[in-house]
């Protein structure tokens, strides 16, 4: 039997159909984790655009997988983030499956907008609202009892995507920011929770990274593509998504012990 020491650690990413939750299930696969991907991986009729696919969930996967060379090392999981039985059971096939729980990352995300709030239809606000911030609630209440069932010295890790959205005011994304804004607030009142526990909470916030999300704004504020984006980052190009996840990676990791309730930039310098 594994000792304590020696486990293989194991995580759960939402959002890993594509963009930077998949970047995530890949360089953590890449490092020798064990990991639950998990994502809707299915349109959501309430927003105008497509969601991750279950052919690139399981794509992903199944790349991930042959980085770590070891079969079952990272599986598709097909669950909504809006419901907190689904991410219970996610949650109890991660810990079934290899016996813990280490680190949670809340990557999914949605995006809706293009006009005023008041404007807005409201079954997409709530859609933003209820994946963006809701969705990071209920992940961290059905995995957080995980990552502090391992036995002390423990060195669980909750992780949250964010985004430069939530310190800018941006047009017309209104629910975004708020969602994202809440995530950062979210994740302080976590890292004082969690104080002393070995369980840390910390985000990451993006900037303009290509993604389909980005594809979706650049739509919503009728741009011909997302390269207009990269201008407004002072190092003058897109993010790449494994570039965030790198980030996410590492505070994943052990080097990470002394950070909790932050929020990392990870935005080219947007926020400068």
């Amino acid at each position: 039997m594994t000792s304590r020491s020696e486990h293989r650690r194991v995580a759960l990413v939402t959002g890993a159909a594509r963009g930077i939750g998949a970047a995530t299930v890949l360089e953590l696969a890449s490092r020798g984790w064990s990991v639950l991907a998990v994502d809707l991986a299915s349109d959501d009729p309430a927003l105008p655009y497509p969601m991750g696919s279950k052919r690139e969930l399981v794509a992903v996967a199944t790349d991930a997988g042959s980085r770590v060379n070891r079969v079952g090392a990272v599986r598709p999981y097909i669950a909504d983030v809006r419901d907190p039985s689904a991410l219970q059971a996610a949650v109890a096939e991660a810990v079934g499956t290899w016996g813990g729980l280490d680190a949670v990352v809340a990557a999914a995300g949605v995006i809706a907008g293009g006009v005023p709030l008041w404007e807005m239809p409201i079954e997409q606000e709530r859609a933003v609202l209820d994946v963006c911030l809701g969705g990071v609630v209920n992940l961290a209440r059905a995995a957080v009892p995980a990552l502090l069932a391992r036995p002390a010295p423990r060195s669980g890790r909750f992780l949250a995507v964010a985004s430069a959205a939530a310190t800018k005011g941006l047009p017309q994304l209104a629910a975004y920011c708020a969602a994202k804004a809440g995530v950062t607030g979210l994740i302080r009142a976590l890292g004082a929770e969690l104080g002393g526990t070995g369980v840390t909470a910390n985000a990451v916030s993006p900037g303009s990274a290509d993604t389909a999300l980005l594809a979706e704004i650049a739509r919503l504020y009728r741009l011909p593509d997302v390269t207009g984006f990269a201008g407004q980052q002072p190092i003058g190009r897109l993010l790449d998504p494994g570039e965030i996840a790198g980030v996410l990676a590492f505070l994943a990791g052990p080097d990470s012990s002394a950070m909790t309730g932050a929020t990392v930039a990870v935005d080219g310098g947007l926020a400068l």
